[in-house]
C-alpha cells in the first residue's frame, strides 16, 4: 500500500523535523489493523475478551490481540464497551490533565456521531455534569441516539442542528469538542478507499469548511472556557494552522498537556503563536493517525440571560416512578407524546433553554409509555444506570441471550424462577432488554430495529 501513499502529502511530511517517512510507509505497507475498545465502567470494569492490553492514556480502554465478531457478544449490545479508536482515546487523558473531571460542567460534543467521543465524555466528566451531543447530518444521528441509548447515561442531549444554531446560546458552555470533517490522511491503514480520494484540493475544502464550522459555533463557549479541536488529518493546514487562526481570529490561548514520553505521541508546535498540538503516528503509537488541540477562551464572551422556568407537573408520581427508577429525587420527568423521559433536575432550566433554539432529538432517558394508568417500560430504561436494581430479573445462557437478542420466541425453561409480568432478562449480570412473563410463554420485547439479523 505504501506506493500508493499520496506523494505531495508524503513530500509535506518529510519537512517535519525528524519525520521518518520509511517507518511511516512501512507501517502502512505492513497493513496491521488495530482493534481497540473502552469499557464502559458504570457496566463493566474487566474486559470480558482475554489477551488484551492497555491504552496507556486511557484507563478504559484496551486493545484486542484479534478481532472478535462483536454481533455475537451480548455485552456489546448492552453498552459495555464501545469500540473505538484508540488514538482518540486521547481525550480522556486532557480531560484529567486540565481538570475537567472535578466539577460539573456543560459540554458540547458539536460533531458527534457515531457516538464514540460522546460516550467517553460522559464516562469522564463530573456525574452532574450536562452534555449535548450534536450531528448535523440526519443520516448519522440515528446512530448517534442508539450509542448513547446503550452507554445508559441520562446527562446526555442528542440534537440535530447546524453548527451556526449554537450561536443562539452565547457563553454556555464549559468545553466544546469539535471532532472536525477533515481529508482523512490518518485513516489510510485502517481505509484504504481513503487514500482514492484524499487530494490537496480536499485538504484545502476541509480547512475552509473546519473554519467555517468553528466561527459559526465559537460564540457558544464561555470566557474561560476550552476548545478541544481534533482531526484524523495529518495536513497542517488542517491542524496546526487552524489553532493559529483561532488564536488570531478569537481570543484564544494555547494549553500545553503533559503527556508521556514513553507514549510515542508528538508535541507539535504552530508556526505563528506556538500553539501545541498532539499528533498520533501509526508507526510510533499503536493505533491510527489522529490530531488534537486544547485552546482556552481568554476574550470576554457575553451569555443570554438565564430566566428562571416555571416548573412543570410531574409527568407520573413520585411512586410510580420509584418502582423503576433509582433516586427519583435527583431526576426530573417530563413527557413527550406518551413517552416519559427522566433528565437531571438540576437542569431542569437548561433544558428549556436549549429547547428554544435547538432541535432536539432525545434528552436524558425515555423511560417508557405511560398510559395513565401504568408505566410500560421502555428498551431505553433496561440500559440505563438509573434502573431500580431491584426490578424482576432472570439471567441468561449465552446461547438464549443470542436468541433474545435475535428477537426470537424464549422457551420458559429458563424463566421458572421470575415472577410473572415485566422482567429484565441479563447476561453476566447486565441488563439486554425486557421481556413479559406470562402463565405459558415469554414475550420478547427486544426492539425490532435492533435485533441482530445474521450469525
Amino acid at each position: 500500500m505504501s506506493n500508493f501513499l499520496p506523494n505531495e502529502l508524503l513530500e509535506k511530511l518529510k519537512l517535519q523535523e525528524g519525520f521518518d517517512v520509511d517507518a511511516f510507509k512501512a507501517v502502512h505497507q505492513v497493513g496491521e489493523r488495530i482493534t481497540s475498545i473502552r469499557l464502559n465502567p458504570k457496566k463493566i470494569t474487566e474486559p470480558s475478551y482475554s489477551n488484551v492490553s492497555p491504552v496507556p492514556w486511557c484507563e478504559w480502554g484496551y486493545y484486542l490481540s484479534e478481532r472478535p465478531v462483536f454481533t455475537v457478544d451480548p455485552l456489546y449490545h448492552a453498552g459495555c464497551y464501545y469500540v473505538q479508536e484508540a488514538s482518540s482515546m486521547f481525550i480522556a487523558h486532557i480531560l484529567k490533565e486540565i481538570g475537567l473531571v472535578n466539577s460539573p460542567v456543560r459540554a458540547l460534543d458539536l460533531c458527534a456521531a457515531p457516538g464514540g467521543k460522546t460516550t467517553l465524555l460522559s464516562s469522564y466528566l463530573h456525574h452532574d455534569s450536562l452534555l449535548v451531543a450534536n450531528e448535523v447530518i440526519k443520516a448519522r444521528v440515528n446512530i448517534l441516539q442508539d450509542n448513547v441509548t446503550r452507554w445508559g447515561e441520562p446527562i446526555a442531549v442528542v440534537t440535530n442542528n447546524d453548527p451556526s444554531a449554537f450561536a443562539k446560546l452565547p457563553g454556555y458552555f464549559d468545553l466544546t469538542l469539535v471532532d472536525a470533517p477533515c481529508s482523512g490522511s490518518g485513516m489510510f491503514r485502517k481505509d484504504e478507499g481513503a487514500v482514492d480520494e484524499w487530494s490537496q484540493a480536499n485538504v484545502n475544502l476541509c480547512s475552509d469548511r473546519q473554519k467555517r464550522i468553528l466561527a459559526e459555533s465559537v460564540v457558544c463557549l464561555k470566557e474561560g472556557g476550552y476548545l478541544f479541536y481534533s482531526t484524523c488529518s495529518y495536513s497542517e493546514q488542517e491542524n496546526e494552522d487552524i489553532l493559529d487562526w483561532l488564536i488570531s481570529e478569537y481570543g484564544f490561548q494555547t494549553v500545553q498537556v503533559n503527556i508521556n514520553p514513553h507514549w510515542g505521541v508528538e508535541e507539535s508546535i504552530s508556526k505563528q503563536h506556538s500553539a501545541f498540538g498532539y499528533r498520533f503516528y501509526p508507526h510510533k503509537v499503536k493505533g491510527e493517525g489522529f490530531f488534537i488541540g486544547v485552546l482556552k477562551k481568554k476574550s470576554a464572551q457575553h451569555t443570554f440571560e438565564r430566566r428562571k422556568t416555571k416548573p412543570e407537573k410531574s409527568a407520573i408520581s413520585n411512586e410510580e416512578l420509584a418502582q423503576w427508577v433509582s433516586v427519583p429525587q435527583d431526576l426530573t420527568t417530563f413527557l413527550h407524546g406518551e413517552d416519559v423521559h427522566i433528565f437531571p433536575k438540576l437542569y431542569t432550566d437548561d433544558l428549556k433553554w436549549l429547547q428554544n433554539v435547538l432541535y432536539i432529538r432525545e434528552a436524558g432517558i425515555n423511560i417508557g409509555r405511560w398510559t395513565g394508568r401504568e408505566l410500560i417500560p421502555s428498551h431505553d430504561l433496561a440500559l440505563s444506570f438509573y434502573i431500580n436494581t431491584g426490578i424482576n430479573k432472570v439471567e441468561l445462557s449465552l446461547e438464549t441471550a443470542l436468541k433474545y437478542l435475535r428477537k426470537e420466541a424464549l422457551m420458559t425453561t429458563e424463566f421458572q424462577a421470575a415472577r410473572k409480568g415485566w422482567c429484565l432478562v441479563q447476561y453476566k449480570g447486565v441488563n439486554l432488554g425486557w421481556v413479559k412473563v406470562l402463565g405459558n410463554r415469554i414475550n420478547n420485547y427486544y426492539p425490532k430495529s435492533g435485533r441482530i439479523m445474521h450469525l
